[in-house]
């Protein structure tokens, strides 16, 4: 469940070309700069106010399950001061987050947020938590781990002079790509482990194993079993324990020509029972969504592999940006299939085991993507799995079959040769 406020009119436009003008210095400055830092967080009851040094835009909340946290992400802001936990809020954490500030509110019991209002200046957040059940608070993370939409603002009745769009932002230049490893002239494999740095991820019941260190191991894993396969070349987004946000983690799969991306995570449930890896692709509605924003940009050159669009018109780039994505999300879709087929003799599945979801990691429209869940580390028995060696080895295996199959099957749908054909034809 996610929520979004944003602050009244008059405040969001101050604090929109505040926040402009924070990154444009921050651009000539090397470092970033930030509207505001967070001076001060209260705890009363099931109430907690957020109070600033300076205005901000926008907030969001939702929550987390293994364990059962609150997280907050406030745009444009910096952490600041230190809190006291009180009534259902066991501790208080602070860190960055994709531009801006995130608290999580570690919970002694299960409580979720019910409303959210931005005080007149902008100034002060104030959010009602409400105490509930395991179930009403599991049901609360599912939703919102299956969305990753961030929902419109709340509705404000007085007339709105000004209009503010979020533009996909463009592939970040600057980021180091990644060293790949395999033979030369084979097709390139880019493996995400999602998380790291300041974001855990879930953490297992005892504790013990965090998602950003089990994802790590398991995409190095699978790194080891397809370069040692001879069938592909592999990059890792990440080989240590270090945050990139989602656009980040596509965009070195974009910009280094992969013909597959993986996302590597460990799924979480407030039932400890919930078990069985699954796969995401991407939906139908955010791929609607996504084709719009993209061809809104206005620096369109270079956008699609192969597909120069700095010349073509609007209604031009949005057709082929909509035919792009959809082969892209076709592709992704059989390849998790396969996934799903070479899983099920090797690791613990769920039923239903290829979903669909707005997930932004997932969005890169020329790169066919999945995020492949392998297992809950809410579930003891699947985290000491994921956690041995034996457990990664039998991951890394699945995978390393269903990209074989899957190369070799598109492939021969290009008219490739027989067996002796090189898999490179793939590219």
């Amino acid at each position: 469940m996610s929520f979004v406020w944003t602050a009244p009119a008059a405040t969001r436009h101050r604090s929109f070309v505040l926040t402009l003008l924070a990154l444009v210095a921050g651009l000539f400055a090397g470092v970033p700069s930030w509207a505001g830092a967070i001076r001060d967080i209260s705890i009363s009851g099931d109430r907690v106010v957020l109070r600033f040094d300076d205005r901000v835009a926008e907030a969001s909340a939702f929550v987390l399950a293994g364990p059962q946290r609150i997280a907050i992400d406030v745009a444009g802001a910096r952490p600041g001061a230190r809190a006291d936990a009180a009534g259902p809020v066991a501790g208080v954490r602070q860190g960055w987050q994709d531009g801006g500030a995130r608290v999580v509110l570690d919970l002694a019991k299960p409580a979720i947020v019910t409303e959210g209002n931005f005080a007149a200046d902008g100034r002060t957040l104030t959010l009602q938590l409400r105490t509930v059940d395991d179930a009403r608070f599991a049901r609360a993370a599912v939703a919102r781990r299956l969305s990753f939409l961030a929902p419109p603002g709340l509705a404000d009745a007085r007339p709105r002079s000004h209009s503010v769009a979020m533009a996909v932002p463009a592939a970040t230049r600057s980021l180091p790509l990644p060293r790949v490893e395999g033979a030369a002239g084979r097709p390139l494999v880019v493996i995400d482990a999602g998380h790291g740095g300041h974001d855990p991820g879930a953490i297992s019941p005892d504790g013990k194993l965090q998602e950003k260190d089990l994802t790590l191991k398991v995409a190095k894993a699978i790194r080891d079993e397809l370069v040692a396969s001879g069938r592909a070349r592999v990059a890792l987004t990440r080989e240590d324990d270090r945050y990139l946000v989602h656009r980040e983690r596509f965009e070195v799969a974009r910009r280094m020509g992969a013909v597959l991306f993986i996302s590597i995570h460990c799924d979480s449930a407030g039932n400890p029972d919930a078990t069985g890896a699954t796969v995401y692709t991407l939906s139908e509605i955010a791929s609607d969504k996504e084709a719009a924003r993209l061809a809104a940009r206005e620096n369109k050159s270079d956008l699609l592999a192969g597909i120069d669009l700095g010349g073509a018109t609007p209604d031009i780039s949005s057709i082929l940006i909509d035919l792009t994505q959809r082969e892209t999300m076709n592709t992704s879709a059989s390849f998790a299939r396969v996934l799903g087929r070479e899983a099920r003799p090797l690791i613990p599945t769920k039923a239903s085991f290829h979903r669909m979801a707005s997930l932004l990691v997932l969005k890169a429209p020329d790169v066919p993507s999945i995020l492949f869940e392998t297992g809950y580390i809410s579930n003891q028995r699947d985290a000491d799995f994921l956690n041995s060696r034996d457990g990664r080895q039998k991951v890394a295996e699945t995978v390393r079959r269903a990209v074989e199959v899957h190369f070799a099957t598109r492939l021969a749908s290009r008219g490739g040769g027989g067996p002796g054909q090189d898999i490179t034809a793939e590219q």
